[in-house]
């Protein structure tokens, strides 16, 4: 069995060398990390109660995948999409499946890349992508056009909606990936971005925008939500967040009646709430 431990002090020794493609002794422990990968055994973030957002960052994971990415020669990557041609490097080819791993894969052009790991019952609605040091567990849903970045966490049972984005942050390597809870529901054409964190069973309406940079106003409980310095934004358990506008208080902006997007939390999850969005489970 191949030690995580071993691998991560190897692979923050080679991360401070210079490596190349001809190093095959490096090349043979990326493919040591690799399957760790993919096997979900490691993870660019994992759960931690004991820090403020509840994960914590895993740099050397994040190192090794930096690590693949200098050992790879640039190759033509195999098609089987009728003479259409790919260029990628060689040590991150597309993530080999087949039917004992449970994974649902719509025909029509989905790609998702290796050293990332995909449970059970995932469903991928084509075309969609899954990037390098991603995590997506069990019965979650990524619909058509909807992307999952590199080393963004996606926990049970979420629905990724139709065109939504789930940014990656592979750098800097000490930075919070993008984290997505269990049960959570992101509407269409959202997008989450530079590590927001969405606690379990919120919902995003469609269209919802966040990142660090826009505060998130929840008009429940008085409060604004805002990443600092040294954490992310974070969504709380259960809150319903949907598009909205702030109105410019000063200057121009307020004579000319104009108003920035800002995220409002209109309410927390319901009875009603959950009645309205019970359908994604007929569709896994």
């Amino acid at each position: 069995m191949i030690s995580s431990v071993s691998i991560q002090t190897q692979v923050e020794k080679l991360f401070d060398q210079t490596v190349t493609p001809a190093d095959s002794s490096a090349r043979e422990l990326f493919q040591d990390f690799l399957q760790l990968l993919n096997t979900g055994q490691i993870r660019s973030a994992e759960p931690n109660p004991a820090t403020p957002t509840g994960w914590q960052v895993n740099a050397w994971v994040k190192k090794g995948i930096l690590l693949g990415f200098r050992l790879g020669d640039l190759v033509e990557a195999a098609s089987t999409n009728g003479g259409a041609q790919f260029f990628d490097k060689s040590t991150y080819p597309l993530k080999h499946f087949d039917a004992a791993d449970g994974v649902r894969i719509v025909p029509g052009g989905s790609s998702i890349r290796t050293g990332c790991f995909v449970a059970r019952g995932v469903t991928c609605m084509p075309p969609m992508y899954i990037n390098v040091g991603a995590f997506v567990d069990e019965g979650t849903m990524i619909d058509s056009h909807a992307l999952v970045g590199s080393c963004a966490q996606i926990g049970k049972r979420c629905h990724i909606s139709a065109a939504s984005q789930i940014g990656g942050v592979l750098e800097p390597v000490g930075a919070m990936p993008v984290i997505v809870e269990s049960d959570v529901l992101i509407g269409g054409n959202c997008g989450v971005y530079e590590g927001t964190v969405i606690k379990s069973r919120a919902v995003l309406g469609s269209g919802t925008v966040l990142n660090r940079s826009t505060p998130v106003y929840d008009i429940v409980r008085g409060e604004v939500y805002r990443a600092t310095a040294d954490q992310p934004l974070v969504i709380p358990e259960e809150a319903v967040v949907v598009a909205g506008s702030r109105a410019i208080q000063h200057g121009p902006g307020k004579e000319w009646g104009l108003s920035l997007y800002t995220p409002v939390i209109v309410k927390y999850r319901d009875s009603a709430t959950d009645t309205k969005i019970q359908l994604e489970d007929f569709l896994r």
